[in-house]
């Protein structure tokens, strides 16, 4: 659908307790982001988030809490949001297991963490995991999973990969974010990959025919085939989307791999460079976007302070006979109103950059 770049083709209470800008690197996860609060007790009537409801979002909130006290960043509340929901669903578990029969509470910690009341308070135990999360050599540039495990010592050190995702949909939902720091948090592509899977079992991401979809599983499963590759910026693209919306539509991402020659042909960052570097979106939160729409124009200002030089962004002409101007990092140009085309360069290396929140 897109053309090449140039030419054609937080009530829940989100409450910034350190200033913090967005840094996201080819390398690891944004260390500078804000922490955020949520309101508890808004939790505990919100809708469903990923399967968690009532306690469960209440026993996140708490932990998105203890995080914020410490001034843990938003890459480590979605980290022990995540390790809780691999511990216990999310649920103050007044018991153990085989492994550990002492183990209690949302963490599962053993005796050695604290007294049993101490485990059972949800705050107490979220600060205990911090504490030891923070005292772990480089966590942030650490998958998610090894970071949680490094403090958890799970006999599997890939258990908690599953609930990244969901976890970052929690910590989002309670917070009520739309800012790019917020989103995104991983400049690693296979967990970018994995997250985003696992929105698109739970239908929150949809696709067309070609199926693009396959391209992010395929990250995500390790599987290399030639020219389906995706640009680590634009699954980040991506995540911020999923992030923001109940629910996107991906149209469009590596026509290489489709054998797909639309818009500038060879030219576009869909096909150049072995392909992969722009994502068309045909729907937000299932309505279809003209590229000039509220949900269009609130993707592409979140998008802007963050995306590197060289990127850009199609439908000008779209918004323009909507009356409305946007005053973009990308670069504008038109294209077809059906979607929203977000492109970097496919030549170009530089990571997605920092941002104000």
């Amino acid at each position: 659908m897109g053309k090449g770049i140039l030419g054609t083709g937080a009530v829940v209470l989100l409450v910034i307790l350190f200033t913090g800008l967005l840094l996201i690197t080819s390398g690891g996860p944004n260390s500078a982001c804000a922490a955020v609060a949520a309101n508890a007790q808004a939790a505990a009537t919100h809708e469903p988030v990923d399967g968690y409801v009532g306690d469960q979002l209440v026993n996140a909130a708490s932990i998105m809490n203890a995080g914020a006290a410490l001034g843990v960043n938003v890459h480590g509340q979605i980290i022990a949001v995540m390790t809780a929901m691999g511990e216990s669903s999310l649920r103050n578990l007044e018991y153990g297991d085989a492994a550990g029969p002492d183990s209690r509470g949302l963490f599962q910690q053993r005796d050695t963490w604290g007294t049993l009341a101490e485990r059972m308070n949800p705050t107490q135990a979220a600060t205990f995991f911090f504490q030891r999360l923070l005292n772990v050599p480089n966590w942030e540039t650490l998958t998610p999973s090894a970071a949680a495990h490094a403090v958890q010592i799970n006999k599997d050190p890939d258990h908690y990969t599953k609930y990244y995702g969901g976890s970052q949909s929690v910590v989002s939902a309670l917070t009520n974010a739309d800012a790019a720091c917020a989103a995104t948090l991983s400049g690693d592509a296979p967990v970018l990959a994995q997250a985003l899977v696992h929105k698109i079992d739970a239908g929150k991401i949809t696709g067309l025919s070609p199926d693009h979809l396959r391209e992010i599983r395929w990250i995500a499963d390790g599987e290399v085939h030639q020219n389906c590759g995706i640009d680590t910026r634009i699954l980040q693209v991506i995540t911020i989307a999923t992030n923001m919306f109940d629910s996107v539509g991906i149209s469009d991402i590596n026509r290489a791999c489709t054998g797909t020659l639309l818009g500038a042909g060879v030219n576009s960052p869909h096909y150049a460079n072995g392909g992969g570097h722009a994502v068309d979106f045909y729907a937000f939160n299932r309505t279809p976007t003209t590229g000039a729409d509220p949900s269009a124009l609130k993707l592409l200002k979140a998008l802007s302070p963050v995306m590197p030089a060289g990127s850009g962004t199609g439908q000008s002409q779209c918004r323009a006979d909507a009356g409305v101007t946007l005053d973009l990092s990308m670069t504008q140009f038109s294209d077809s109103c059906n979607h929203v085309h977000v492109a970097v360069d496919p030549y170009g290396t530089e990571p997605m950059k920092e941002g104000e929140q």
